[in-house]
């Protein structure tokens, strides 16, 4: 028999909610030529000014490994510029360019268009009340949570995928 839960899956229904919501936003991007993960970063940084990559990867929930491979490839498109701190040459900070300012001019207003659709659709007080929520979630001192013990067991290993043999 099945293991039957009590809560419902939260994090599997935020994943859905963002979908949900991206997909409205997607074809503008798409349009402009740049991807989620890219827009993220350039409004972060257009909200921020300057950012150290590390402050870019908390702030847009980007793993560090491919926040690397991400910034050099929005280096090399000429949308941002890093450049090293004269105290401590190991840090960078990364800024935007002429050029991602005037795409982030273009780009604005048709987000907030898109916002305002998705409040049509979807009622002003809904999106006012999600908006409330994941304030109150993120301001609240984070408490020490419990987790739960795991015991002795070993980590379980997935069973290994057979390849089918090649035909010769």
């Amino acid at each position: 028999m099945t293991q039957q839960f009590t809560y419902r899956n939260l994090p599997q229904l935020f994943l859905q909610a963002r979908e949900e919501l991206l997909r409205h936003f997607r074809p503008i991007l798409t349009h402009y030529g740049i991807t989620e993960q890219q827009w993220r970063i350039l409004r972060t940084i257009s909200e921020h000014d300057q950012l150290e990559p590390r402050e870019i990867c908390e702030l847009c929930q980007i793993l560090s490994p491919s926040m690397s491979g991400v910034l050099a490839r929005m280096e090399d498109l000429g949308l941002v510029t890093r450049t090293r701190m004269d105290e401590d040459q190991r840090r960078m900070l990364v800024r935007l360019t002429a050029q991602s300012e005037k795409l982030i001019a273009e780009i604005a207003p048709l987000i907030a268009q898109q916002y305002q659709w998705i409040e049509e659709a979807y009622g002003k007080d809904l999106i006012a009340d999600m908006y409330v929520a994941m304030d109150r979630f993120f301001s609240r001192q984070r408490p020490a949570v419990a987790q739960v013990p795991l015991g002795g067991r070993k980590k379980s290993r997935a069973p290994a995928v057979r390849k089918k043999p090649k035909p010769m």
